[in-house]
């Protein structure tokens, strides 16, 4: 049965039409489907991210009327994508695996049905059900992870429990859903994770671009790196960001703040590419606290990450049908080749 917004008024994703996972056809012509995890239960600093679902679906100068046309890319993702939102998964902050296991089998009637889950989160922990749920529909081990973050979320515990913000990428790689060897983290920085995990890390062969190799290489050369390791042998990307992974002064509602990260541009440019280049599967989009936000700064940034995302599954799509967009000419299309998938 549909919830709409746990926290909130029942309304949809910038006014795409509203869909009940519960009904046969609920999912008919709908290759991205919204869905909100509002819950942050497993947070180990500030909490209020339960509320992010709720203002990136909100956050918008412009009528929520369902469609938004692309400028550079010529598509409007919205439309083009039969885009619809399923509501908000019930998670009760109390009961954590129960909450994660419902989250899961939504996830996977989405990627089963032929959609693409597009993941609007509470904390970083929903990372395992996602990526499972993903990976269910998919195939075990046959999906590879993109992972934009300050933290590597690899942690053995928090706090004593298996299930929290710092622990769902090394929960992944030891269920076999993921390969550790097709994990890609970029935008890692700080003091965390200490040795041991960090020696974990390498022992399960995870790449990682902290923000010091991404500041002396360029992003795009990282990009290009992870992307060649991302297909190998691999069906198909899940792309998870955490919005701390933009430097807190230009994105304050999350968390777990970490200074010295992206611009708000560089993630979406790299969203984006991703999108357009790589057969996306699902994706989640997590950490925003708006308790903390300054002016919606932080929401406004994670609902143009969604819709960059959407927009370059959009331009793929068309392209690989050979279908002409209203903008051939656009700069952001030079070199671009959609890989096939």
């Amino acid at each position: 049965m549909r919830i709409g917004n746990l926290y909130g008024p029942d309304a949809t994703f910038l006014g795409v039409p509203a869909a009940d996972l519960d009904e046969p056809d609920a999912l008919a012509g709908a290759r991205a489907v919204i869905l909100g995890a509002p819950f942050d239960g497993g947070t180990s600093h500030r909490s209020g991210c339960r509320f992010g679902p709720q203002a990136i679906r909100f956050t918008d100068y412009l009528p929520h009327d369902g469609s938004r046309p692309h400028l550079a890319l010529g598509v409007d993702p919205l439309k083009d994508l039969g885009v619809v939102d399923a509501g908000d998964v019930e998670m009760n902050s109390g009961q954590t695996e129960e909450a994660l296991g419902r989250l899961e089998l939504a996830v996977s009637r989405i990627a089963a049905a032929g959609g693409v889950p597009v993941v609007l989160g509470w904390d970083h922990t929903i990372a395992f059900p996602d990526v499972t749920g993903v990976a269910r529909a998919l195939g075990w081990g046959r999906v590879s992870v993109i992972h934009f973050d300050a933290h590597a979320d690899t942690g053995e515990s928090q706090l004593g429990s298996l299930w929290g913000h710092g622990t769902p990428m090394r929960r992944l790689i030891e269920s076999g859903a993921v390969r550790g060897d097709r994990f890609l983290q970029i935008g890692l920085r700080g003091y965390w994770p200490e040795p041991a995990t960090l020696e974990w890390m390498a022992a399960q062969s995870m790449r990682s671009f902290e923000m010091t190799e991404v500041v002396a290489r360029g992003l795009e050369a990282c990009l290009d790196e992870a992307f060649s390791i991302a297909l190998d042998d691999c069906d198909a990307v899940f792309l998870s960001v955490d919005v701390d992974v933009v430097d807190p002064g230009l994105a304050p509602g999350t968390g777990t703040p970490e200074p010295g990260g992206l611009s708000g541009r560089q993630l979406l440019d790299a969203v984006r590419r991703i999108a357009m280049e790589l057969p996306l599967a699902g994706m989640d989009v997590v950490e925003v606290s708006p308790p903390y936000d300054h002016a919606e700064v932080t929401a406004y940034l994670a609902n143009r990450v969604v819709l960059e995302a959407l927009s370059g599954m959009a331009w793929r799509k068309a392209k690989l049908a050979g279908t002409p967009v209203r903008n051939p000419d656009s700069p952001l299309l030079e070199g671009r080749r959609p890989t096939p998938g």
